[in-house]
């Protein structure tokens, strides 16, 4: 990638709770404050899902904290969010979505060419079996990882 991508936030347990089958960049509607609050990096996704009403995509229960020099002209830090996305997109989007057990997650948060974007994930939820799968996998990894550090350490 060539160009600058700023991570604000990131939604780390959507990885272990859900299949992410694709994902989608989406822009966000934003109040003035929110865009300041964005910069400062005060933001959390973990709580969040995008949802497709009346054909608009609205993203929900993402916490952008008020700004600290804002006063009365804060914004309101859980309100629903409008998402910008093209209409073959949404289209796209509405097919899978009523899919059974599909759903929109808010992987990260970032700043693009200065513009605020989302990437959502359309995702399946993992069964219990599946995330002790995730877990032993990472944790062969993390031994696979030491192993070669103490060999080379052992030269």
């Amino acid at each position: 990638m060539d160009e600058a991508v700023k991570i604000i936030a990131q939604n780390r347990r959507a990885r272990y709770e859900y299949h992410i089958l694709e994902t989608f960049e989406a822009g966000l509607v934003l109040n003035g404050t929110e865009v300041k609050a964005l910069r400062g990096g005060k933001a959390s996704l973990p709580e969040s899902y995008a949802r497709v009403e009346n054909g608009e995509v609205f993203l929900i229960g993402a916490h952008i904290d008020e700004y600290d020099q804002g006063n009365r002209f804060n914004h309101d830090p859980t309100r629903r969010r409008k998402l910008l996305l093209h209409r073959r997109e949404i289209n796209r989007l509405i097919g899978r979505v009523e899919e059974r057990g599909l759903t929109l997650v808010p992987l990260r948060m970032y700043f693009r060419r200065g513009k605020a974007k989302v990437e959502l994930g359309l995702a399946r939820g993992k069964k219990m079996h599946d995330k002790r799968e995730t877990i032993a996998r990472r944790e062969a990894e993390r031994e696979v990882a030491s192993a070669m550090k103490a060999s080379r350490q052992g030269r």
